[in-house]
């Protein structure tokens, strides 16, 4: 484990877990059509189970909450993250069956996702409380949409109040209330979730955009109340937006790491999860997203998504080269 990181304190991923059901073929089915399958797969996922697996492995000191159902699917997913490192002490077990999304990843490796929450829709601010003694040490708190926005709610709050950035993946979309956007530090989003939060009909700037325009959007995120921001651009790379940094370094391009991309699935929470290690470690947020950019790209290079988040060593290697 990376000792630099361990200090800089505690890592809790609040959300969701989900058997990930995966089904390659050669091109994804358009609406109403069946394609042939060539490979099926049963993997461990659930988009903050992949951000702490993924995250543990760079060398996080990583505590997970959630729940899982009593179920063969639960017990893999307790397996895999236990196996790379992470605390799974506050993973609930509950009535419900676990989460299940269903995959379907095409020659190029794309993909599209249906999920069921299962058990992750039980998971209540009550299960927030019960972790306290984790969130109260905790420097960087992770959420996402997958669960309810009563636990996400309650978990930004328990960062907040412990001193932690808490760090928004708002995926899968969903309107946020304004509580939780004064809670966040950094919001992790894609184009096409930045335009959507953003409202008004108006779509993200092109990648290639002047940084001038970059930077409209930025006071447009500073004007409902966040202040840092990743906009995420698939093989484009990424954008910082970044209201907190001196002038002159508010708008951050971040180059895409080139690989030949096999499984696409997962490479935003391997980011996520990245972005949490380095701001545990104290960098900053272009820094973090520096750094992020290797680790999702090395993520794609291989089927899955929990065995295929590459280790710190790996990304220091590309970072090095």
């Amino acid at each position: 484990m990376n000792a630099a990181v361990d200090q800089a304190g505690r890592i809790v991923v609040v959300g969701s877990l989900n058997a990930d059901l995966t089904i390659y073929c050669e091109r994804l089915p358009l609406p109403g059509e069946t394609v042939h399958g060539n490979g099926f797969a049963v993997n461990p996922g659930g988009k903050s189970a992949n951000q702490a697996v993924a995250a543990s492995r760079l060398g996080g000191s990583v505590s997970l909450v959630g729940a899982v159902g009593e179920d063969p699917n639960g017990a893999m997913l307790l397996s895999s993250a236990a196996r790379a490192g992470v605390d799974v002490g506050h993973v609930r077990t509950a009535s419900e069956p676990t989460g299940v999304a269903v995959i379907a990843v095409d020659a190029g490796g794309e993909n599209n996702i249906i999920i069921s929450a299962g058990a992750n829709g039980t998971l209540s601010p009550a299960d927030v409380a019960e972790a306290s003694d984790v969130l109260e040490q905790a420097a960087v708190v992770c959420l996402c949409l997958e669960v309810g926005m009563e636990t996400v709610l309650a978990a930004a709050q328990a960062g907040h109040d412990a001193g932690a950035t808490v760090l928004l993946n708002l995926s899968p979309y969903g309107e946020v209330p304004e509580e939780l956007t004064a809670l966040t530090d950094v919001l992790l989003v894609n184009a096409h979730e930045a335009a959507l939060f953003l409202g008004d009909g108006a779509a993200a700037p092109d990648p290639g955009a002047a940084d001038s325009e970059w930077d409209r959007v930025r006071l447009r995120f500073a004007e409902r109340g966040i202040r840092q921001v990743l906009v995420t651009l698939g093989s484009q790379g990424s954008v910082v937006l970044d209201s907190v940094a001196p002038e002159g370094s508010r708008v951050v391009r971040i180059a895409p790491t080139t690989v030949k991309a096999v499984d696409t699935t997962g490479a935003g929470d391997a980011f996520t999860g990245a972005v949490a290690v380095r701001l545990a470690a104290g960098d900053a947020l272009a820094g973090a997203a520096a750094y992020a950019s290797v680790a999702a790209a090395l993520a794609t290079t291989r089927k899955g998504t929990q065995a295929a988040y590459p280790e710190a060593a790996d990304v220091q290697r590309v970072l090095r080269a």
